[in-house]
């Protein structure tokens, strides 16, 4: 299996995002990464296929992963 480079891609941030806590997601090569804002240079990239990125979506949009949800 052939590893995203995510050099080159173009980061984007949540318009919900403050000064901290944030994370930043980018497509490279069929892949979406998400990265630490504040660790953006040095930091890991988390790497997930699209098809593992629709499900989460999904979750999201579904409320699966709200505060309280994953609280209980």
């Amino acid at each position: 299996m052939k590893l995203p480079d995510f050099t080159t891609a173009r980061w984007r941030k949540s318009s919900g995002s403050g000064d901290t806590g944030c994370v930043e997601v980018a497509y490279a090569d069929g892949w979406i990464g998400v990265r630490d804002t504040k660790d953006a240079a040095a930091g890991p990239v988390l790497a997930f296929t699209e098809h593992e990125w629709q499900a989460f979506l999904a979750g999201v949009g579904a409320g699966e992963f709200g505060i309280d949800r994953l609280k209980s």
